[in-house]
């Protein structure tokens, strides 16, 4: 899997937390991610979960709560370890358990949820990390290999016949509604996959930015299968 990131320029592999975080986002890069091997079950911990929602957030209470095998220890010591790690950094991980996220009426132009391609915006210069310890990963696409989805002639002409308002208001209504967040794949183009056990950090969109942000989207779920995710 790491070779398979080697080929992506996109990409950058490190062996620490230190340089997961340290390392500055340059020239094509606008991932990073720290690749490792995870010890014990992450399935158990999920399993002893009784999921009454499609998505619930685990905080560190209940995960502490959890009676566990040695195996189901050693990875709730290694969630404990990672929240522990984001935190020092000034960061807000929080833990999820995911059957499946929302999605958009299927009468929308295109889609604006978690599925669709998408980069993260904010206004104050700020990274996205994640991290899937069980299920589908999530994944992301070099940014030769989409278009933004407000560029598309037949998808702008539709997007304004939505808007109906005066031309000079046409883009701000377009970041309002998150338009302009999303891309489409270009034919042939092969999604990457984060894999599991892997902390990535992504190159959000925001002004100060000197990377083109990372286009990433959520994976489809197996079905009966609950995603373990970290993510801020």
């Amino acid at each position: 899997m790491i070779d398979l990131y080697k080929a992506y320029n996109q990409i950058k592999c490190v062996t620490n937390f230190n340089d997961l975080v340290a390392i500055p986002f340059q020239d094509e890069i606008n991932s990073i991610g720290w690749t490792r091997n995870l010890v014990g079950d992450f399935s158990e911990i999920v399993n002893k979960i009784a999921l009454t929602e499609n998505l619930m957030v685990l905080n560190e209470e209940e995960l502490c709560e959890l009676n566990l095998t040695e195996q189901g220890q050693l990875a709730r010591n290694i969630l404990l370890h990672d929240l522990d790690l984001l935190k020092a950094h000034g960061a807000s991980p929080t833990l999820n358990l995911i059957k499946y996220y929302d999605k958009d009426d299927a009468d929308s132009i295109f889609s604006t949820d978690v599925y669709s391609f998408h980069v993260d915006s904010s206004p104050i210069p700020t990274d996205t990390f994640l991290c899937t310890y069980y299920g589908e990963s999530s994944q992301i696409i070099p940014n030769s290999k989409v278009q933004q989805k407000v560029l598309i002639p037949a998808i702008r002409s539709e997007l304004k016949k939505l808007y109906l308002g005066a031309e000079e208001g046409f883009e701000l209504f377009l970041s309002e509604h998150f338009f302009d967040l999303h891309y489409q794949a270009m034919p042939q183009a092969q999604p990457i996959n984060l894999g599991i056990g892997n902390m990535w950090r992504l190159a959000t969109q925001h002004p100060e930015s000197k990377v083109p942000p990372c286009v990433h989207r959520a994976p489809k779920e197996k079905t009966g299968e609950t995603r373990l995710l970290m993510i801020c």
